[in-house]
């Protein structure tokens, strides 16, 4: 076939070298934290597997919405997909205990929660679904903003429909509040609001600048009343098909990336709050936080230990 034995098998050689190319798919736009640490991870695990692993980040929802993209990795058709814990939690009815209203403290307990035994043994409760959770990512802590009025006490809330995500304890938090929460894609929100067929939503301020929510609304409180965590899914039949040492690679700097992105949301919230000051939001910096906690918190906390009992929130609680 005028191929000599030497030429063929260098052939099989650099095929077997081959990069492993993994495509990254994730809902938020490349102004926001999420692709920067999409990035940093994918640059990151290029240099220490030696250019083994190639991961393409494909942001705003390229690969689909969130329920598509975790669908995708499920079937093996996408291989890393990052959405927010609320879109798990149909999937995993435990990690419904990272949405309860007011849970943690400060980042020092997100930290030691997400990035600890506690965060891994909710992880791994992803693999009977043909998913590895790589990591916890963040959106970070959630606020509530509007068009229609400033929120300053929890009465302020009534009556307001409200974007949550499709979660139960977001969910029901605004009912005991009196709003009137509609979940949908993250994907849909701007133009829900700019339609009017929705109030309000409640997301982070640096996700609120990053996707220029400002264009649609006038009001943000700083009600910071649940805090939302991101997971990162890899397929798991392609995860267990890479060598042990790039297995751990990915592990490792996933974890990484998510000490890198916790903390450049922390350095970015002031100027995203200067950034929707800048153009014409009206913030409410202290709104009465005890008020809405008294109506919330115990109430959700109750529904989720009817279900799964205490055991998860006593050791989240112990971690304070």
């Amino acid at each position: 076939f005028g191929l000599s034995v030497g030429s063929f098998f260098v052939g099989i050689a650099s095929a077997q070298t081959a990069p492993v190319k993994l495509r990254f798919g994730h809902a938020h736009p490349v102004t926001d934290s999420q692709h920067v640490a999409a990035l940093e991870f994918a640059k990151k695990v290029k240099e220490r597997t030696q250019g083994g692993i190639e991961i393409q980040v494909f942001p705003s929802n390229q690969l689909g919405n969130d329920n598509t993209m975790i669908a995708g990795v499920r079937g093996g058709t996408i291989d890393i997909e990052t959405s927010g814990n609320p879109f798990f939690t149909g999937i995993v009815p435990k990690l419904n205990v990272l949405d309860l209203p007011y849970l943690f403290d400060d980042a020092t307990q997100v930290a030691k929660v997400l990035d600890g035994p506690i965060g891994r043994s909710l992880l791994n409760e992803l693999e009977a679904h043909q998913m590895k959770g790589l990591a916890f990512w963040e959106v970070g802590y959630r606020s509530l903003a509007n068009s229609r009025r400033p929120v300053n006490k929890a009465e302020d809330i009534k009556g307001l429909k409200l974007r949550t995500t499709p979660n139960q304890a977001h969910i029901k938090a605004f009912q005991l509040l009196g709003a009137a929460p509609q979940p949908m894609p993250f994907s849909e929100v701007f133009s829900a609001l700019e339609t009017k067929a929705i109030d309000g939503h409640e997301n982070p301020p640096t996700l609120m600048a990053s996707t220029k929510m400002y264009e649609v609304q006038k009001h943000l409180s700083l009600t910071k009343h649940a805090y939302t965590a991101l997971i990162v899914v890899m397929n798991k039949a392609k995860f267990e098909s890479l060598k042990p040492e790039f297995q751990q690679i990915l592990l490792q700097e996933a974890a990484n990336a998510a000490v890198f992105q916790r903390d450049l949301n922390a350095r970015s919230e002031a100027s995203a709050l200067a950034e929707l000051r800048k153009h014409g939001m009206q913030i409410v910096e202290k709104p009465d936080i005890d008020g809405i906690k008294a109506i919330v918190k115990d109430e959700v906390h109750k529904m989720f230990i009817e279900k799964n009992g205490d055991d998860l929130l006593k050791a989240i609680d112990a971690q304070r």
